[in-house]
């Protein structure tokens, strides 16, 4: 029994501090020592049909589309497509009028499916060089489609994300350091090989690469597995820039996360995210996404056999205390308070705590088809 509960310990804490630290850090070397750039052409202007799922979103749909309407992109290599998926408020309404003054726009209603059903739709009936994705609440600076297409020039490329800001409608930028971090490790990992997910604020797929899978599955985590699977590099592009307004307080977030999470577990119980690819993508997979996902469960298996071996002093019994205080920090970050690194472990805690809801949720429910809307973004 003793020996069980120090692999325990032992497995969860070097679990944690691989996916953590150990895997950004050999990332960043490897993007280093063995860089894998991507051949980008500036002057690269496909035709482009950009989708712009919604489902109610009157109250910024008509921002949106003028905001895609301003991209410094050749109108007549650009289509403007609403998938609108059932909508019952006036969001067909303001499309269809914006439609009627500007000929790049289209409005394609879709049957109540979901978010995923909708985007294969707009696929099916549009016929351009180049896929590009957003959501309803997000702009996009007037370059961004610019620096999205180009690195489709590159051959082995089939899909890139571009990077999403948090900001206020001031301006201020309210991203916070976990996500500056994730944001960093995105960078290495598409440097040295391809992402391991992207984002559904901002992305774009080479159409013969496109992959009309099931709706359930969702393309942030899915479509650069399935780039690399089919032998194509999925990549990120931090110079396309996307803005959006932030959940307002980290238990929105954590609602936000908690549905992202169940989705992205389906990917991985189904095994369809580790089926054989190349022997580095796997790597990445394993150490980014399944241990990230896992880390809940790491942080309560850590905890309790801890716990159980902290009679013997030394280092169980230092791991106990530090789990301790850093509870205690992040229920002072919960409740305000002005303590250096309290709202950080806080944050940390609501988003290790959805990695188990995520999980519980999924086991109970699958992959639902339908997407909601975060809370506080609009």
């Amino acid at each position: 029994m003793s020996d069980f509960r120090s692999c325990a310990f032992w497995g969860a804490l070097g679990a944690l501090v691989w996916t953590h630290a150990g895997y950004p850090l050999a990332m960043s070397a490897l993007a280093r020592v063995r860089p894998r750039p991507v051949e980008r052409d500036d002057d690269a202007t496909p035709s482009v049909a950009l989708v712009v799922s919604a489902h109610d979103e009157e109250d910024v749909i008509g921002r949106r589309v003028e905001n895609l309407l301003e991209l410094d992109y050749p109108p007549e290599k650009l289509q403007i497509v609403v998938a609108s998926d059932g909508s019952t408020d006036r969001t067909d309404e303001i499309v269809e009028e914006i439609a009627l003054r500007e000929p790049r726009v289209r409005l394609l209603r879709c049957p109540r499916e979901g978010k995923v059903a909708a985007q294969h739709r707009s696929v099916r009936e549009t016929e351009s060089d180049a896929l590009a994705f957003t959501d309803a609440n997000t702009e996009w600076k007037p370059d961004a489609l610019r620096k999205l297409v180009r690195n489709l020039a590159d051959d082995e490329v089939g899909y890139v994300c571009g990077q999403l800001r948090l900001e206020s409608p001031d301006g201020a930028n309210l991203e916070g350091v976990y996500w500056r971090y994730e944001v960093w490790l995105r960078e290495q990992e598409s440097a040295a090989s391809s992402i391991t997910a992207g984002n559904g604020a901002i992305y774009a797929v080479r159409r013969e690469a496109y992959v009309e899978d099931d709706p359930k599955f969702g393309h942030d985590f899915g479509f650069p597995y399935l780039m690399e699977q089919n032998g194509l590099r999925a990549v990120y592009d931090p110079e396309a820039v996307a803005v959006e307004k932030p959940a307002s307080e980290p238990e929105d977030e954590y609602g936000r996360k908690v549905r992202t999470i169940a989705r992205s577990w389906g990917h991985i119980v189904t095994g369809r995210a580790l089926r054989p690819t190349r022997p580095l993508y796997l790597f990445e997979l394993v150490s980014h996404r399944v241990l990230r996902y896992s880390s809940g469960l790491l942080h309560v298996v850590l905890l309790l056999s801890s716990l159980a071996l902290v009679g013997r002093g030394g280092l169980y019994r230092l791991a106990f205390v530090f789990q301790l205080a850093w509870l205690g920090l992040a229920a002072a970050g919960r409740a305000r308070l002005r303590i250096p690194g309290a709202r950080l472990s806080y944050y940390y805690f609501v988003v290790t705590k959805a990695t188990v809801a995520g999980l519980v949720r999924y086991l109970r429910s699958g992959t639902p088809q339908m997407w909601e809307k975060a809370k506080g973004t609009r």
